[in-house]
């Protein structure tokens, strides 16, 4: 009985410890990607010709979306955190994730990365997204290995950007099944996604300028200042937050909640700058993509999705 108890003990520490590596990806990842398969698969099955499952159908498959992003992300956010700079970043940045705080060595977290990989690509064969996994591969590896995420502000915000989209993507896969491609289903959404991204996923470079500056990051805060970097989060977002929803063509109602949260993330970023509120803004810029996905069903939900998928 005390050997069990040990074991469990021991299971639930490891457990815990890889939980970590993807803990505060979960707003900024898990959630909006599995957000964004589920729900654009949804506007396609309502609205299309496309051979895809019902809206129940694509419902039930909720976990299985959200195992495909999380499987893919693990071994990316195992790959960041276990390198030295990170682990600097992370002493000042985020001291509980699972290296700065030595629940696992960099050496036991390279191996555990390494045989999640393969893990990653037979899922995702299984499932019909290989595609995505092997370009996720390819993104992390250019991010973490090539110092992609270190370079430059604009590498890291293009592969960023990217990496998005391949998340996205290979989630709604996941939900429509295999008898149609995502990819092709998003047509010129899935650049509009990226533009997006691109131009003001610096927001979350906002808060962590101390460690970043710790590793010789160059984001855009500490290439070009605090002070003009906020201007190139406001701008974007005030532009953005009108045009995604004019892109759709939408009612009214499909500007209500990109407009308001685009706004409030534009003021918070040019008046709140604190590292506690600049957290928060980033929160916010998270659930205002989440509102830039619902666009599609919303546009379904009208009864005219034509413009996107046939």
């Amino acid at each position: 009985m005390a050997s069990f108890k040990k074991n469990l003990r021991r299971w639930s520490y490891n457990l815990y410890s890889i939980w970590l590596f993807t803990f505060s990806d979960i707003k900024t990842i898990i959630a909006p990607s599995t957000a964004f398969g589920l729900v654009n698969a949804i506007a396609v099955s309502l609205n299309s010709r496309a051979h895809v499952p019902s809206s129940s159908g694509i419902f039930i498959r909720t976990p299985l979306v959200a195992f495909w992003v999380w499987i893919n992300l693990l071994p990316f956010a195992i790959d960041n955190q276990r390198q030295p700079d990170s682990i600097q970043e992370d002493l000042i940045n985020k001291p509980w994730r699972t290296m700065p705080s030595r629940r696992l060595s960099p050496d036991a977290a390279k191996r555990i990365m390494l045989c999640l990989y393969p893990i990653a690509i037979i899922v995702s064969l299984a499932l019909g997204n290989i595609l995505q996994c092997i370009a996720l591969i390819c993104l992390g590896f250019w991010y973490n290995d090539l110092k992609g995420s270190d370079s430059s502000f604009a590498v890291r915000n293009f592969i960023n950007a990217c990496g998005f989209v391949c998340f996205a993507s290979g989630a709604m896969q996941v939900a429509i099944g295999q008898h149609e491609s995502a990819l092709k289903l998003l047509g010129w959404w899935s650049p509009v996604v990226a533009c997006i991204v691109f131009s003001t996923v610096q927001t979350q470079d906002m808060y962590d300028q101390r460690g970043d500056a710790v590793r010789n990051r160059k984001t855009l805060p500490l290439v070009i200042g605090d002070g003009p970097a906020r201007w190139t989060i406001a701008i974007p977002m005030i532009m953005w937050c009108f045009f995604a929803p004019w892109l759709w063509k939408s009612s009214v109602a499909g500007y209500v909640a990109p407009v308001s949260l685009g706004l409030i993330i534009a003021a918070r970023t040019l008046w709140k700058r604190s590292e506690k509120q600049d957290k928060t803004t980033f929160r916010f810029w998270n659930l205002w993509l989440v509102c830039v996905y619902l666009l599609p069903l919303i546009k379904a939900t009208e009864g005219n999705l034509a413009l996107w998928v046939v």
